[in-house]
């Protein structure tokens, strides 16, 4: 190399210098009073490594902003940006947001944001998003998502939501959301779903839905739902609650004092006996098990005051001959006595009682069956470890199929 070819080169690396420098003012550092008082122009080729500040406006971040009030990023920023109210990145964010009251991104959020209130990505967020009250992701979102109050993602979520009162979901879930109130997706989900009140899937449900209220599956739900009420248009998996529905025939089970599918006949039935002198029930059967659930007046005598039960009993159905069918159950029934007295004994105001009866029906017609039942009960203090009454149990009555 000739010592000609050596100073053109030197030449041009000087030259660059100068047109970089000249290009981006102050070196890069930014040291801002508020906008428009700084080291550093808001000019479109600017490019700020390091910002030191009250409230500063830059143009592209890559390296490190610090301000007591705000920082506001017109395009990309690639770093840290650290205020005590917001930071605001108009184009993508890649790495972390701390802030006291809100980090915004005007497209994606790559990396850490934490903040006292809420967390906003226009388009996408991927890592994690802290906020003391809400955060919120306009299309998709991948990692997790962590609030006091509310988590939405517009469009796609995969990985952890966790809120203090709800996580909602425009489209589709995967991963585990928890929440402290409901969990809502407009599409389908896939993993576990856990709220103290209410599940909501729009499509399918795959995974585990779990709510100490309700989850609803819009069409099919694959797995388990356990709360209280679970209800469900198809059913491919396992329902285990007070109540329990499914609109289509598939292949599922549920375990509930309720279980309710297309499959499922109620039949009214009214009866009395010895136990509880006169009785309204509906008995919800499928196939061959079947719940009953039911009231009736006068357990204590016609000439006591007025006293009541409600009831639950679950058994199995088996034909015995023709229009003959033999069945039985155990239940449990509540037993309101209120102001009853007898003479020289002390009756509570409730009681509960443990049953266990066998039952023979026939079908006088396709609307209209009679049946006798034989039994054995006792009642017992809810306050006591012993036993109030205690015998057989006769019963007869009619039942409209």
């Amino acid at each position: 190399m000739n010592f000609r070819f050596k100073l053109l080169i030197m030449a041009a690396v000087l030259l660059a210098a100068i047109s970089l420098q000249g290009q981006n003012k102050s070196a890069g550092i930014n040291l801002s009073l508020w906008k428009g008082i700084s080291t550093q122009p808001l000019e479109s080729d600017q490019t700020t490594y390091f910002n030191l500040g009250v409230l500063s406006a830059i143009n592209r971040l890559q390296g490190v902003s610090i301000n007591i009030l705000a920082s506001t990023v017109s395009d990309s920023a690639l770093g840290i940006q650290v205020s005590g109210i917001a930071n605001i990145a108009g184009g993508e964010m890649k790495g972390i947001q701390i802030s006291g009251i809100s980090n915004v991104s005007g497209d994606s959020m790559v990396g850490i944001g934490i903040t006292g209130l809420i967390n906003i990505a226009g388009n996408e967020s991927k890592g994690l998003l802290a906020a003391g009250l809400a955060n919120i992701t306009g299309d998709n979102s991948k990692g997790a998502l962590v609030s006091s109050l509310l988590n939405i993602a517009g469009n796609e979520f995969a990985g952890v939501n966790i809120a203090g009162l709800a996580n909602i979901v425009g489209e589709g879930n995967k991963g585990v959301t928890v929440s402290g109130l409901s969990n809502v997706v407009g599409g389908s989900t896939s993993g576990v779903q856990v709220t103290g009140l209410l599940n909501i899937t729009g499509r399918d449900a795959a995974g585990v839905q779990i709510s100490g209220g309700m989850n609803i599956a819009g069409n099919k739900a694959s797995g388990l739902q356990l709360g209280s009420v679970n209800m469900a248009e198809e059913l491919n998996g396992v329902q285990v609650g007070i109540f329990n529905y499914y609109n289509q025939k598939t292949k599922g089970f549920q375990l509930g004092l309720v279980n309710a599918n297309p499959e499922t006949k109620v039949q009214w039935m009214f009866f009395g006996g010895n136990a509880t002198k006169m009785n309204v029930a509906a008995r919800f059967k499928n196939k061959l098990l079947y719940t009953i659930l039911g009231v009736g007046p006068y357990y204590l005598d016609f000439s006591d005051k007025f006293s009541a039960s409600a009831f639950y009993r679950a058994g199995l159905e088996l034909p015995l001959y023709k229009k003959l069918y033999i069945s039985g159950d155990l239940g449990f029934q509540h037993i309101e006595l209120f102001n009853n007295k007898k003479k020289n004994e002390h009756t509570p105001a409730r009681l509960y009682a443990l049953q266990a009866r066998i039952n023979l029906e026939y079908k006088v017609s396709k609307q209209l069956g009679v049946f006798v039942t034989g039994g054995y009960g006792g009642s017992r203090y809810y306050n006591k470890a012993r036993t109030y009454d205690k015998g057989v149990i006769i019963e007869a009555g009619i039942v409209l199929l």
